[in-house]
């Protein structure tokens, strides 16, 4: 019974411990709670009054030593300042500095605190500075709790890289970044970045570009409508519809490089470098532009194309490369080469063009002996009906009118016309020499141990036999790119045999190869038999984070972020339609006018502080003179002063 009674005391004991507890926590936890959200701001004055013009509040000023100011983190120093002791709340005047430990360092001439939401506000000469940057600004919104700040009425950063400026800007303390919007301009002494957004790192220097911007500079322009810059290595990444203007040609592609130290750029997918001076346009899927050496370098599908007489020759390669200066313009490309006009088309291993003579050639990288079993793959080009095959062509525009004026087929030239009925009527011998008139070909010298074997017609196209003649050189007379006339010179041995009495197995000359089915048809043809190259994927730059509102909505009833002392209007505090950009600009100088009123108004106002301060406690100062009057007199008089000793 009595183990009973004690376990029931125990019980009952534990049962008040946890009343007193609950009662001490409703009392105790939200002082704590409240004494942890609003810390008091902790003050020091040299001169300490109150004045009737400010109920409840303090009139610090300095004599000596500035006013000062601590609070979570924060100290201020000033010449002046309003304290709310019970509100919590500051206003400063002259010579403001704040500074948040060793990285944040602000001055300005005025701003107000208030300890309970860690909000503040500066005007007047704003200077914020961070250990790589500084911003400047005619005021600065502060919100330590965010550890951001916002500015809306124009500002300036300085960095290593440049300047930048901008209507609004927003800092945010913990990422060293500013994100600027709405005219934003960076300058450097070597360019001018224009933007519609930049976000910029202040430790590395590095600048995000959104919407329509451009990067110019003496050589050279860059546009993009997303991109990377990094001020301090001046290097860049962009993309979506970039490209880059140089003096005489504009690259184009899906994502570009670009190396200001080096003059180097480089594009990635669907390129597209144009050559203004020259009228002529390179693609591919690749491309290198080195500028000082007036040079592209473009693979993956690369196809040059220009216009010669109002029509345009393109020439496809796997790699082409364009050097010199545009008067004196190189154009090579590499590696199973093709060209295609409308009214002509070839292949070589590669091709070499002087824009500045005219002179194209179609180059043969193998060589050696042609026999009835080996087949050299030639560089060949096609005009209607006739192929034309040799060891090295070379065609000759003229650099004024861009027409052809010659060709001439350097070591085993062979020549073949597909016959309109049947057979193949075929010229060989070391040289030919091809005369062009508007763009046609209607002359063909062939010199040195020719060779023809020809289908012979009369004027009914009937064939009368199959010629086959040796002699020292003919001369070939085309009328509508087909045969019309051939002469024999020198040495002539031939005879005509009717087609019947013509062995089959000798109706080609040693070397005959016709690759009619080679032949370009269309522009399409430059790729045909090649697969689809496959392209890089590109790593696009994000669009930027959207980050809430610099100031959260607040309700009726809420607290402010600042007191209701401060000489901000709440729709100061707001996020106003007149911050956005398409208005931003309309409203620009209504701003401005604002903060230059608000500015006056906090000078006047510290001038009147001032006056005051020096007209308080007057009893003082007549106290003052009667010390030192009494001073003097007791120094011109001992006796007296050892009768006020004894008094």
């Amino acid at each position: 019974m009595d183990g009973r009674i004690l376990i029931t005391f125990e019980k009952i004991f534990t049962l008040k411990k946890f009343i007193l507890f609950i009662v001490f926590a409703f009392w105790v936890f939200p002082a704590l709670i409240q004494a942890q959200e609003a810390k008091e701001i902790d003050y020091r004055a040299d001169r300490n009054i109150q004045d009737e013009k400010y109920p409840g509040a303090f009139v610090l000023s300095k004599v000596e030593n500035q006013v000062y100011f601590k609070h979570e983190g924060i100290e201020v120093w000033c010449d002046l300042a309003i304290h709310y002791k019970d509100e919590n709340f500051f206003r400063a005047f002259g010579n403001v500095r704040m500074q948040q430990g060793d990285t944040v360092k602000l001055n300005s001439n005025y701003a107000e605190y208030n300890g309970n939401s860690q909000f503040a506000f500066a005007s007047g000469e704003v200077v914020m500075k961070r250990p790589q940057t500084t911003l400047e600004s005619d005021s600065l919104f502060f919100d330590r709790l965010k550890q951001q700040a916002y500015y809306r009425s124009g500002g300036k950063v300085i960095d290593t890289g440049g300047v930048i400026t901008s209507n609004i800007g927003r800092y945010f303390m913990e990422d060293d970044k500013y994100s600027f919007v709405s005219d934003v301009v960076l300058t450097n002494p070597e360019y001018i970045i224009n933007s519609e957004q930049l976000d910029f790192y202040g430790e590395t220097g590095h600048a995000y570009l959104y919407g329509p911007s451009t990067i110019e500079s003496e050589t050279s322009t860059v546009y993009c409508e997303r991109g990377f810059y990094d001020t301090r290595g001046d290097t860049g990444y962009f993309v979506k519809n970039s490209k880059i203007d140089y003096e005489n040609r504009t690259v184009k592609g899906d994502s570009m490089y670009f190396n200001r130290n080096t003059n180097f750029a480089s594009a990635t997918n669907n390129i597209e470098v144009i050559d203004t001076i020259n009228e002529s346009v390179v693609t591919g899927h690749y491309a290198e532009v080195f500028r000082d050496k007036d040079s592209v370098f473009i693979t993956k599908r690369a196809v040059a194309a220009s216009i010669q007489d109002r029509d345009s020759l393109f020439i496809h390669g796997d790699t082409i490369m364009i050097t010199g200066k545009p008067e004196k313009r190189i154009i090579r490309g590499f590696y199973d080469v093709r060209l295609f006009k409308s009214d002509m088309s070839g292949k070589s291993d590669s091709v070499h063009i002087n824009q500045q003579t005219g002179l194209t050639k179609m180059i043969n990288i193998t060589s050696g002996p042609v026999t009835s079993v080996t087949k050299r793959r030639s560089p060949v080009l096609w005009s209607g009906l006739s192929q034309m095959t040799g060891d090295t062509i070379h065609l000759q525009s003229n650099t004024k009118t861009e027409q052809l004026d010659s060709m001439r087929v350097f070591n085993n030239a062979f020549l073949i016309q597909k016959d309109t009925i049947d057979g193949y009527n075929q010229v060989k011998g070391m040289d030919l020499v091809g005369l062009f008139e508007d763009n046609e070909l209607y002359q063909v010298d062939i010199n040195k141990n020719t060779e023809t074997l020809y289908y012979s017609r009369n004027s009914d196209q009937e064939l009368i036999g199959i010629n086959k003649t040796l002699s020292s050189s003919i001369k070939i007379l085309f009328e509508e790119r087909e045969i019309e006339d051939i002469y024999y010179y020198q040495n002539v041995d031939g005879n005509l045999t009717p087609e019947e009495d013509f062995p089959l197995n000798v109706r080609e000359l040693i070397g005959f190869n016709w690759r009619g089915d080679e032949r370009l048809l269309t522009k399409e043809d430059l790729f045909k038999g090649k697969p689809a190259p496959e392209l890089v994927k590109i790593e696009g730059i994000p669009l930027p984070e959207e980050d809430e509102e610099f100031f959260d909505e607040r309700e009726a009833g809420d607290d402010m972020l600042l007191n209701e002392k401060s000489r901000l209007k709440p729709e100061d505090l707001q996020n106003r339609a007149k911050d956005s950009i398409p208005q931003l600009k309309e409203t620009q100088q209504l701003i401005n006018a604002e903060e230059e009123d608000e500015e006056n108004a906090a000078k006047t106002e510290a001038e009147e502080l001032q006056n005051r301060l020096r007209d308080s406690i007057p009893q003082l100062k007549k106290q003052q003179e009667m010390i030192k009057a009494t001073e003097q007199e007791n120094k011109a008089n001992p006796e007296a002063e050892e009768d006020q000793k004894d008094e």
